[in-house]
């Protein structure tokens, strides 16, 4: 008998057994009692030495009732307002351009397809032109360098 045809044996054996039954059902195995949990919660009930009843400056509140949720909430407690945002950087006219251009050649496209209007050749090419130009203006401005107030010490530069 070659390994192969034992291998075989055993997967009919798998197969053919895939449907019946457990030997061993969970029903039959014991359950511990101290997995057993009541149905009803139990409510624990803590009660002060005696001698500390008279320190006492008023009545315990139960943790269970609801008429202490009748309370209206505090307007400050848990807000957070965050700080304002810092102020945009100012962008100079070239890199407006290059945002005006980026935009502007496709929306130009838009919304010439979309009011059917006769598009020239030229003023294809320049909406493509604009697209591609504003795009690479972008990439090319937006520098790869350290920035100039580093210092001596940069960190670690990837």
């Amino acid at each position: 008998m070659t390994p192969q045809s034992d291998e075989d044996e055993v997967w009919r054996q798998i197969v053919a057994s895939f449907n019946d039954t457990a030997e061993r059902d969970s029903a039959d195995q014991p359950w511990p009692d101290s997995e057993n949990v009541s149905p009803e919660p139990t409510r624990r009930v803590v009660r002060p030495p005696e001698e500390d009843l008279d320190r006492l400056p008023a009545p315990l509140a139960d943790p269970l009732d609801d008429s202490l949720d009748d309370r209206e909430p505090d307007d400050d407690e848990g807000h957070f307002e965050p700080p304002p945002p810092p102020p945009l950087p100012k962008l100079d006219l070239p890199t407006k351009l290059a945002w005006v251009a980026l935009f502007g050649g496709p929306a130009y496209l838009l919304i010439a397809a979309m009011a059917s209007w006769q598009m020239e050749g030229w003023a294809l090419f320049a909406a493509v032109a604009a697209f591609i130009g504003g795009f690479v203006a972008l990439v090319v401005r937006m520098g790869d360098g350290p920035p100039n107030d580093s210092g001596w010490d940069d960190g670690a530069v990837l």
